[in-house]
């Protein structure tokens, strides 16, 4: 079981790491404030596009040319291709970390509307920088089959991230209400907390880059030790090695951007609204509080529900590779159905016990946690829709449907910026502008990669027990939860309210899933105290 658990947390380090991103915001919201975590922000984002491109796109593209050469012990070739990939990052990393130093002034002013933002975008420029060197080291270790060595710098990377960001921003954030006070300007404070933040994040990618190359001092030599084995036919070029390299590369790193440029657009569309209605001076807060409250607690649910099905879309896809369909059909409507029974509680749960969450995580009540309240009420349904956007959209990484992964990328992107365009800017209507075009990107995100998935698969879904049911319970179930949260809230707080609600909630959702026969005992021995749902379904007839 140990060991399950530890392969489980190796496998699904990305998602991990992607929750502790997540989890930085809420601490990072306290010490540099709302206004802090809005010019934090844009720069954050900037670096995790850049890092898409060339870290992420990089380290896939080669890992894959890597493995194939050593399979075949063309050990020669293999070390070519990572001596190639790694001048190219260091080329690339180079010229886009220039450009957001020499343009800082432009993203900031131009690209967010955000002038205070600056020091922050440049403090992005080293961390994009050396983001590309790290993408290296992991295509290398990818290739070789060392994931797990790539899977502990995921760890390390955000963990140093996390100390790094909250400990530098909470220093540069004292030191700049010092310069506020002297230049009487309050924002002053915000600027430094968000410089220091990112000055966190650039520490955390120096730590993890020399990790990696003490690994990789430590490795090379052994496989350095294989060249004797090696059955390369002939030396391959450079450009060869390059072409084959940016082929694989591009596609990949275009569709990621597509798929996480909405949080930059948004903050551009909503800055503009905010200045045009005469709330330039609440601007910054307002979004810094849609970013590290609402969209952190949002992508914190999502990233649970994703978990539950993060591991069986390789099995889809082996399976389909394998020309295995009854099984590959079978282990689909078990992915939907998973990502239904954890997604749509999750999602409830959140806009059910939305007051007591905002008030554990960011204080006490107040005007502006009573706001994110609503927005969490609002937003909830997108932890279900992005939960099954992963799952079709991993499936279409995986089962190598490139163009239509990017096809779909694209569409649902263009569609989000079309619809926030018309009702943040054109219309005004805000956040509630924003939350609906996030959903329509989501949406048809959802659909799309759906339909492109099931051309191949040809799977009919289970409607009533992969979809209705976990709804109907999860509604049911969120009803106890809010009913016990008006009479809990008042008396024993947030906290208690919130494990109280959530553990009653649980055992009735649980309970009417079993009575649905959307459990049976299978599924109930591999949940905490799931013997005891067995020995209750046993006593009343349903198991």
């Amino acid at each position: 079981m140990v060991k399950n658990l530890k392969n489980r947390i190796i496998l699904s380090a990305g998602i991990f790491s992607y929750l502790i991103l997540l989890f930085l915001r809420i601490p990072l919201s306290r010490f540099i404030g709302d206004a802090g975590v809005g010019l934090f922000a844009p720069a954050f984002e900037l670096f995790l596009l850049a890092s898409l491109v060339i870290s992420y796109g990089m380290s896939h593209a080669m890992s894959g040319i890597i493995r194939y050469r050593v399979k075949r012990d063309r050990y020669r070739n293999a070390g070519k291709v990572f001596r190639t990939a790694f001048f190219m990052n260091l080329v690339m990393g180079a010229v886009m970390a220039l450009f957001v130093l020499l343009f800082s002034a432009w993203i900031a002013d131009v690209l967010v509307l955000e002038r205070l933002c600056r020091m922050a975008v440049l403090a992005a420029a080293p961390c994009i920088f050396f983001s590309a060197l790290i993408g290296a080291f992991r295509g290398y270790f990818n290739g070789y089959g060392l994931g797990v060595l790539t899977a502990h710098s995921q760890y390390i990377e955000k963990i140093a991230m996390l100390v790094g960001a909250i400990l530098a921003g909470r220093a540069l954030n004292g030191y700049g209400q010092k310069v506020a006070a002297l230049l009487q300007t309050e924002a002053h404070s915000y600027a430094f907390g968000a410089l220091g933040a990112m000055l966190g994040v650039m520490a955390s990618q120096i730590v993890t880059l020399l990790h990696l190359l003490v690994l990789y001092v430590i490795y090379a030599g052994t496989l350095r030790g294989r060249l004797g084995q090696d059955n390369s036919r002939r030396a391959e070029t450079r450009f060869e090695i390059q072409r084959m390299l940016l082929g694989n590369m591009i596609p990949l790193a275009v569709t990621a951007v597509l798929s996480n440029l909405f949080m930059l657009v948004d903050q551009r569309f909503f800055n503009y609204y905010m200045n045009v209605t005469q709330h330039g001076t609440t601007r910054t807060a307002q979004w810094g509080c849609f970013y590290g409250k609402f969209a952190a607690l949002i992508g914190m649910g999502a990233a649970v529900s994703i978990l539950s099905v993060h591991g069986m879309t390789g099995k889809i896809s082996g399976a389909y590779e394998h020309e295995e369909y009854r099984n590959m059909r079978e282990r689909m409507g078990r992915a939907v159905r998973n990502a239904s029974i954890v997604s749509f509680p999750a999602a409830i749960y959140l806009a059910v016990l939305a007051k007591p969450l905002s008030e554990c995580c960011y204080g006490r009540p107040t005007a502006q946690i009573t706001v994110l309240s609503g927005w969490l009420q609002k937003g909830a349904a997108l932890v279900v829709l992005f939960t099954f956007c992963f799952l079709f959209g991993q499936l279409l990484h995986k089962m190598h449907m490139s163009k239509e992964f990017f096809l779909t990328a694209l569409v649902s992107f263009a569609v989000h910026v079309v619809v926030a365009y018309l009702m943040v800017q054109r219309m005004q209507m805000g956040v509630d502008g924003l939350l609906a075009s996030l959903v329509f990107l989501f949406g048809i995100y959802m659909i799309l990669a759906f339909i492109f998935v099931n051309k191949r698969v040809k799977y009919k879904p289970d409607w009533f027990t992969g979809i209705v049911f976990p709804f109907a319970a999860a509604a049911v179930s969120g009803v106890v939860a809010y009913l016990l949260n008006l009479v809990l809230l008042e008396t024993v707080g947030a906290v208690l309210t919130i494990l109280i609600s959530l553990i009653v909630g649980l055992f009735f959702y649980i309970f009417i899933l079993m009575i649905l026969r959307v459990l049976g005992e299978a599924e109930l021995q591999e949940l905490p105290l799931g013997f005891l749902f067995i020995l209750l379904g046993r006593n009343i007839g349903v198991l």
